[in-house]
């Protein structure tokens, strides 16, 4: 296997161990993965049968898994250099977005990117990050 260019690493969280269970399967429906390029199906997933396909062992060794509360202080070895937290903040009140928005913040790396959903836009005014496009944002 030739070394990557890049040393990477995705850390999945959920606060739901079912879902953890569900992501780490990484089975997803032939529908679900259908507007992928064709070359990304063949380099990053395996067909399972008729329905399905999962995503290729290579790749999910890559990622760690790790339940993980939003709400619980972040003790993260290094800061990252993405952060997506896609339809999670809709069912939080303003405060409790703020604040997580400004851990978000804290544990991102200058010039790392932090993705919302298109749904929870933040306020430029109570937040560092610097307005990207829509759902995009980015530190300094």
């Amino acid at each position: 296997r030739e070394k990557p260019l890049w040393d990477t690493k995705l850390l999945a969280t959920d606060i739901s161990e079912k879902m953890l269970d569900k992501a780490r399967a990484g089975v997803y429906p032939n529908s679900g993965i259908a507007a992928l390029p064709y070359n990304w199906k063949l380099s990053y997933f395996r067909p399972r049968d008729s329905a399905s396909s999962a995503v290729r062992d290579q790749i999910r060794q890559e990622v760690i898994f790790r339940r993980f509360n939003l709400m619980s202080p972040f003790r993260f070895r290094k800061k990252f250099h993405a952060i997506f937290c896609r339809n999670v903040m809709i069912y939080f009140d303003e405060k409790t977005r703020r604040e997580l928005v400004n851990k978000f913040y804290d544990a991102t790396e200058s010039g790392g990117y932090l993705f919302v959903g298109h749904s929870e836009p933040l306020s430029r005014e109570l937040t560092a990050y610097q307005y990207v496009m829509p759902a995009v944002y980015r530190k300094q």
